[in-house]
C-alpha cells in the first residue's frame, strides 16, 4: 500500500502546484511550482517513512508539505525579477 500512497501523494502535490499557480498565490511559473510541490511531497513522505513524523494521512501530508514549500519559496522576488526584465 505504500507504493500507492507515494504516487497518490505525488499526484496531490502536482495538483497543489498547479492550483497555487492558477489561483495567483505563486508567481514562479507552472512547471517550477509543480516541481517545488513535488519536491516537498517527496521530502515529507521520506520523513514519514524514516522517522514516523506525519500530520495524518499521506494525502494530508502532501497537501501541507506542498503548500508550505510553495509559500516559503520567495515568489514575490521571482515575480519582481521577471517583471524587471520586460
Amino acid at each position: 500500500m505504500g507504493f500507492f500512497a507515494f504516487f497518490g501523494s505525488l499526484m496531490i502535490g502536482g495538483f497543489m502546484g498547479f492550483f497555487f499557480e492558477r489561483w495567483g498565490i505563486t508567481h514562479n511559473g507552472m512547471i517550477p511550482s509543480i516541481l517545488i510541490a513535488l519536491g516537498a511531497v517527496i521530502v515529507v513522505f521520506m520523513l514519514r517513512v524514516m522517522f514516523h513524523l506525519s500530520f495524518g494521512s499521506p494525502g494530508l501530508d502532501a497537501i501541507i508539505g506542498s503548500a508550505a514549500a510553495l509559500v516559503l519559496i520567495p515568489t514575490e522576488w521571482a515575480h519582481r525579477r521577471r517583471n524587471r526584465r520586460k
